[in-house]
């Protein structure tokens, strides 16, 4: 079965590095799929979005990741995040007091971007926002 190298890294440290066989991830532009063979391209990862890695060993591995990039080339898929964190790390009741803190605070643009990262770690974890 075909292959790519994957890295996914935040600005912290290194999330997840290896084979995959495929790569979910929300940009600006929509939900995109990276199999082995895919043309190059750029794109910038959404807000409160997931990424899902299909390893080699065929586990998924869910990650939350806010902002950041996803590169494609021949060598494989890079992401960089901002911020990310594996589904099975993220506590769920932190998540959604963050979310619900950041829907009280309003409108405000900082309130809402915090309101998609917490809605983002919670779809990570399997959990409804």
């Amino acid at each position: 079965m075909a292959t790519l190298q994957v890295e996914l890294v935040a600005v912290e440290r290194t999330i997840w590095s290896g084979e995959a066989t495929m790569v979910i991830a929300r940009t600006t532009e929509g939900e995109l799929g990276v199999l082995p063979g895919h043309a190059p391209l750029l794109g910038q990862l959404a807000e409160g979005g997931v990424v899902t890695i299909r390893t080699a060993e065929g586990d998924d591995l869910v990650v939350a990741a806010h902002g950041g990039f996803l590169s494609v080339t021949q060598q494989g898929v890079s992401i960089l995040a901002e911020t990310a964190e594996i589904s099975a790390e993220i506590d769920v009741d932190r998540a959604r007091e963050a979310l619900r803190r950041a829907e009280s605070e309003g409108d405000e643009p900082e309130a809402l971007a915090a309101a998609r990262r917490a809605q983002g770690r919670l779809r990570a974890a399997g959990q409804e926002s």
